[in-house]
């Protein structure tokens, strides 16, 4: 058994991070909804480690009755025409009618502090054991409504100790995302390994065919070898060997129906520089300009319509930001006011996240040049993108807020865009959480849930009702 259980595990990682899921989800992939008239809509999580600092995110032109509304967590709403964003955002300018600031959205049923694991997109608190996941987290509730044949694609620069990667940032390991209770979701941590795997179906090299084709018999080997062996075995074993089968069997399903697009996919495989793939010491803004192009050339290609990008985590080695090529930054050290080279902390937070904001702006640029399948707008038009962060205000969060940078095409349901929007601060009536926020997203995109995410205990004290989606989003 256990020889079975390594085998099993090494294969579902080499064929890609996320690799098991029902095969009944790849019923209506891409070409499938084309054909049928309909359209995916396509969500991309992207967030960041020690925490977004709430002021940060503040319009410079607000006048001083907003500041003042601002500063004491007062709820209001604003439509940023005409308004200026705050210096770091400078690369969105152009996506300024798609654009919301969502603050005021608390996260105390969550892990907070330093790391929170699955806990900002699960809305529970969870920690790096396995243990610890409570149900599927909200990217890949949503990528059950509209299927794909990798379902979820998830994308990591891994801190080098601590956090979920135990060091090993060039490889896949567990990601952020869960794909249900105590099912950790895989995540790519280079480029590199993630173009081999991706891609390898459609690969001009002559080795990576080769290793492709061995994949496909050996699972084939296996799948077969383990319907016998289930058939000799009773109760829990039985159930163990079926299981194994219908991993391996769903990867075969998923290998099919890749090759079915891989006309379209070999149209968008990533251009990176060869230095991306054979290079394993790449800086980190490189490793994050080439992750954000696999990308999106997954989603373009529609090998997936959900993904998630943790562009970095707090034990992140920093590498290649623009005044501190020299330097490695530490993102705790930061979080605790430490400057490097010449520049204090706040203004390296700021370097920060205006690199994060560029990864954003190629993002939704390319899908906005990209004609949707029907033929009928932009891929943007179908598209959430939210910027956010993986623990909470600041680099000790308590979770009182949870800033989110939205950009939502034309066609979304949502009623949120052009705005800034603070919410009533927690314990006031009226107060929401991020359970609330992604049961709007749920609700609005077709799965009508009571409420996602676990309840804030404390809310119970002030008497809030915590259920349900947040109405005024809610076309």
């Amino acid at each position: 058994m256990n020889t079975r259980r390594n085998f099993l595990k090494t294969a579902l990682l080499g064929v890609g991070a996320g690799s098991m899921w029902p095969r009944d989800l790849f019923a209506n992939a891409p070409a499938a909804l084309a054909g049928a008239g309909k359209v995916p809509t396509r969500f991309v999580f992207i967030h960041k480690g020690n925490g977004l600092m709430p002021h940060t995110l503040v319009p410079p032109s607000f006048s001083k009755d907003l500041m003042d509304k601002e500063k004491n967590k007062q709820a209001y709403s604003v439509d940023l025409d005409g308004h200026s964003l705050p210096d770091f955002m400078a690369p969105l300018a152009g996506h300024h009618k798609n654009l919301t600031i969502l603050q005021g959205l608390s996260g105390k049923m969550c892990t907070t502090g330093h790391h929170t694991w699955c806990s900002s997109l699960g809305a529970y608190k969870a920690n790096e054991q396995i243990s610890s996941i409570k149900w599927a987290t909200v990217d890949f509730e949503l990528a059950k409504l509209y299927p794909s044949p990798f379902e979820h694609i998830e994308l990591a620069c891994f801190p080098s100790g601590g956090g979920n990667s135990r060091g090993n940032i060039e490889g896949i390991e567990k990601g952020f995302s869960a794909r249900g209770p105590q099912q950790p979701n895989y995540a790519f941590g280079s480029p590199k390994v993630a173009m081999q795997e991706l891609f390898k179906s459609v690969s001009n090299d002559k080795a990576a065919q080769l290793m492709y084709e061995m994949d496909r018999k050996v699972l084939e080997l296996v799948s077969g070898r383990e319907r016998v062996i289930s058939e000799m075995l009773d109760g829990i074993e039985h159930q163990k060997a079926l299981n194994y089968t219908d991993s391996v069997d769903s990867i075969l399903v998923r290998n099919r129906k890749i090759e079915e697009m891989s006309d379209i996919i070999r149209q968008h495989i990533p251009k990176l520089p060869d230095a991306y793939i054979n290079s394993d010491t790449l800086s980190t803004l490189d490793r994050q300009d080439g992750l954000n192009e696999i990308m999106i050339s997954t989603l373009i290609s529609g090998m997936t319509n959900v993904a998630t990008f943790t562009v970095d985590e707090l034990g992140t080695p920093y590498t290649g930001l623009p005044k501190l090529e020299t330097e490695q930054v530490n993102l705790h050290e930061i979080g605790h006011n430490k400057g490097y080279g010449g520049l204090d902390a706040p203004a390296i937070r700021d370097t920060v996240c205006h690199q994060h904001m560029n990864l954003v702006n190629k993002l939704v640029s390319r899908l906005k040049a990209t004609p949707e399948i029907n033929g009928e707008g932009n891929m943007f038009d179908n598209t959430v993108v939210m910027y956010f962060p993986d623990n909470g205000e600041t680099h000790h969060s308590v979770g009182t807020e949870w800033p989110f940078v939205v950009l939502a095409g034309d066609n979304t349901p949502l009623k949120i865009g052009r705005r800034y929007i603070r919410l009533p601060k927690h314990g006031v009536e009226g107060h929401k959480t991020l359970g609330n926020w992604y049961t709007t997203l749920l609700n609005a995109y077709g799965n009508p849930i009571d409420h996602f995410g676990a309840m804030d205990v404390e809310l119970d004290k002030f008497g809030i009702h915590q259920k349900g989606p947040i109405e005024q989003f809610l076309a």
